[in-house]
């Protein structure tokens, strides 16, 4: 099988952490690797090395190779501009299709910052579900039981559960939901037959072509073209044109939503997008007074339930403060309560609007 590594988000939610040349996936969040170090470890021993790709931004492709030297250089592949999910796994299932000759070949796509454990879980459902992709056809996905009613996920509903060997569940699915309100999102857990959206992908390489001809012929259109030019010398600049003549379209939504022969696997690990710096403070540490430091030296007083993050190492003490964020970097101080942490997006989008570069 081919592992696509999708590593070209900005990770707006991170900042001032997160910056342009410098997004979520290289950073050390959680543990003492960046995310897309961890990532790489998770899907290393599923196939060879050679066959695993990384699809980012021009200017991520020498900061990615430098945290993964293992990587092939060719198989770090960039995007003139981003182009959200769908163009992203056309241009790899392009490069793929003109690499091997194998009419059954396969490819996982996945996000290179989420974080997943235990790896052995992780990698047991990639190869049942590959399996299933190659005996079936089908278009997998994976999805995760949800634990409580989260609103910042997407989620999946099941239908009829297959037949299948091995141990890992796999269903019908019958619908894909966006992201719901709470109420929806606790009818949902309630139900017993939804799952969250992980953002993991297999198929075969044929079968998600034929659907991109079927669903997207305006993007179907350039794969010809993308597939003759891969790995040749004129590859960057068949890739630019390509990206600058299609739209923006997630995976979901421009395939997924209206295909028909796709499954779900029930994922047997905890899997966390890590989408906000709310969702780090749960995954991190605490004192007795639910407090996280991640980095820096902090000092409370009758303050609960708070996360501190100083890149300078300064001294935060905070005096009757409750469920409060505060990430200081060199140049930038975020301040936001836990609860609005998903709007940290915002700020990145106001210093766009107002020429402030130098903070992004």
């Amino acid at each position: 099988m081919y592992i696509v590594l999708m590593a070209g988000g900005s990770g707006t939610r991170f900042w001032p952490r997160s910056r342009r040349d410098m997004p979520k996936q290289l950073l050390k969040i959680v543990g003492d690797s960046t995310m897309i170090q961890e990532t790489y470890k998770r899907v290393k021993g599923l196939t060879d090395i050679s066959k695993i790709l990384i699809i980012t931004g021009e200017n991520l492709r020498e900061p990615i190779q430098r945290q993964l030297p293992d990587i092939l250089p060719e198989n770090i592949i960039a995007e003139p501009m981003g182009r959200n999910t769908a163009p992203c796994i056309a241009l790899a299932a392009s490069i793929i299709k003109s690499r091997s000759q194998n009419p059954d070949e396969t490819m996982v796509v996945l996000p290179a910052d989420h974080l997943v454990n235990p790896v052995k879980a992780f990698q047991k459902v990639i190869r049942q579900a590959e399996a299933y992709a190659v005996k079936t056809s089908m278009l997998v996905t994976l999805g995760i039981k949800p634990l409580y009613p989260e609103t910042g996920y997407g989620y999946i509903q099941v239908g009829k559960q297959h037949d299948s060997e091995g141990e890992i569940k796999i269903f019908d699915v019958k619908t894909f939901a966006e992201k719901p309100n709470e109420e929806t999102a606790r009818r949902f857990i309630e139900s017993n037959d939804f799952y969250w959206n992980s953002g993991i992908f297999i198929w075969k390489i044929n079968r998600i072509l034929s659907e991109f001809e079927k669903q997207m012929p305006d993007l179907y259109d350039h794969v010809p073209y993308l597939i003759e030019n891969a790995d040749t010398k004129n590859m960057n600049a068949a890739v630019e044109n390509v990206y600058g003549a299609i739209k923006s379209e997630s995976i979901d939504y421009g395939i997924m939503e209206n295909a028909t022969g796709v499954a779900v696997a029930e994922c047997t690990f905890s899997w966390n997008d890590v989408g906000s710096w709310d969702a780090v403070y749960k995954l991190s540490e605490s004192d007795k007074n639910k407090n996280v430091v991640l980095d820096g030296v902090s000092l409370f007083i009758d303050s609960k339930n708070n996360f501190f993050f100083s890149e300078t190492k300064k001294l935060i003490a905070a005096v009757d403060i409750e469920d409060l964020i505060c990430v200081e970097t060199k140049d930038a101080i975020l301040l936001c309560r836990r609860n609005q942490s998903q709007r940290v997006k915002n700020i990145v989008e106001r210093l766009n609007i107002k020429d402030m570069d130098k903070y992004l």
